[in-house]
């Protein structure tokens, strides 16, 4: 997306500027916090609907109803964005999701049929602000347009690497928060707070000094790429490439779930799920140290490797010590490789699509994870947990085969097209 800070410019030169001096020193905490509704959505609607309804398998399908939802819309909401500036989009899908959510809460407990909390899910799930993919277009801009030429790699590693980390974070303490809601206050209260969250929070960060303000109708036509230009095979295979970590997700949860059930503390599945996130969190943010010849095109490969050899000692994991062990190797891969995937969207964004492409990329995570938890569910039930932990690695090797697809798009000596991502090199 073609942004410009809606501040007034800093009077320092194009050589002592910095991110923290575009961005200020809130932006980040805000952007973290505003983040936390959209992991909460989820375990929330399933928490919700399962107190309220009493069948679990109800609150699978809601849970990958918002899901649907998120991958519908997440995209038209980032070509909005792209369009009339993330101001009044952010504002707009903020207020809108926050009453959806307050309703769901409401629908759920009455006694409304069960196609109207099928609607209200998918509905929730339309309207999510897409804070992180916002966040990374905004910073992206920010490093492009605003930092010195010589400084762009480095920082917009450390950008990609930072933004990949706070995801991993939230989406570990998101689960956690929801539980200690639900058990305090009710299983009505994740909800609740996922909407005044993001009323609040979302709402502060669409105001927030480096929103992009509007473009006009000629400012677009001479800086906007046709929408065709999002059809591209190379970033295709990139968001091709996120489902599939998507689809990891999704399943190694379902699957560690049931792996935990059989033991009798499931309870138990998302502490163990979380060894594995805080691991990729780290391993996300030393991504920024990797040298520059060490090519994005070559990290995809060697990071789902690290995946695929993680999923097959899965395989063999019949206690917790051995499970949290393949959990660790994962980690090893995972974070990094969301790293990778999130910097070739940048580098492949048409010129003015930014935002459109980093909501691509969200909806892909978001619409893997809910189908492999929908079908990794019915294996586990109907199968037993041993099918279910074959799912994961089979999403590894889909990881695998989408890196080497990539390989043969990227040249080695490729040169980014866009003049946002003038920094990255493929």
């Amino acid at each position: 997306m073609h942004q410009t800070s809606d501040h007034p410019a800093s009077p320092a030169s194009p050589s002592e500027a910095t991110l923290i001096g575009r961005t200020g020193t809130l932006y980040f905490p805000l952007a973290l916090v505003s983040r936390l509704p959209f992991a909460m959505m989820v375990i929330g609607v399933l928490t919700v609907v399962v107190s309220a309804r009493g069948s679990v398998e109800l609150g699978g399908l809601n849970s990958a109803m918002v899901g649907l939802g998120v991958a519908c819309f997440g995209p038209l909401i980032g070509a909005a964005a792209d369009r009339f500036g993330q101001r009044p989009t952010l504002l707009v899908a903020a207020i809108a999701n926050s009453a959806l959510l307050g309703a769901l809460a409401w629908i759920a407990f009455s006694s409304l049929p069960i196609w109207v909390l099928f609607v209200g899910s998918f509905l929730a799930g339309a309207t999510v602000p897409q804070t992180s993919p916002m966040s990374r277009s905004r910073l992206v801009t920010i490093v492009a347009h605003d930092l010195p030429v010589h400084r762009r790699p480095r920082m917009l590693s450390n950008v990609l690497a930072y933004e990949s980390a706070a995801d991993e974070v939230i989406f570990v303490f998101g689960p956690v928060i929801v539980g200690a809601l639900a058990t305090t206050l009710g299983a009505w209260a994740p909800i609740a707070g996922a909407a005044v969250l993001t009323l609040v929070f979302v709402s502060a960060f669409a105001l927030h000094r480096t929103s992009a303000p509007p473009q006009s109708a000629g400012q677009r036509a001479a800086v906007a790429a046709p929408a065709s230009e999002l059809a591209r095979p190379a970033l295709l295979v990139t968001v091709f490439g996120i489902v599939t970590v998507g689809l990891f997700f999704g399943s190694m949860l379902t699957s560690l779930t049931s792996f935990m059930q059989d033991r009798g503390d499931p309870e138990s599945a998302g502490l163990l799920y979380g060894a594995m996130g805080i691991g990729s969190a780290i391993f996300a943010i030393g991504v920024a140290a990797l040298p520059p010849r060490f090519s994005l095109r070559a990290r995809w490969p060697v990071f789902a490797v690290c995946i695929v050899a993680g999923t097959v000692l899965l395989q063999w994991a019949h206690d917790v010590p051995f499970m949290l062990l393949s959990l660790a190797l994962m980690g090893i891969g995972v974070g990094p490789l969301l790293v990778t995937l999130y910097g070739f969207g940048a580098a492949r964004s048409p010129v003015g699509r930014s935002a459109t492409v980093m909501t691509m990329l969200g909806s892909g995570l978001m619409v893997g994870q809910s189908a492999a938890a929908a079908v990794t569910g019915v294996v586990a039930t109907d199968l037993g947990t041993r099918a279910a932990l074959a799912l994961p690695l089979a999403a590894a090797v889909l990881a695998l085969v989408a890196g080497a697809i990539n390989w043969g798009l990227s040249a080695p000596t490729a040169r980014p097209r866009t003049a946002e991502t003038a920094a990255v090199a493929e």
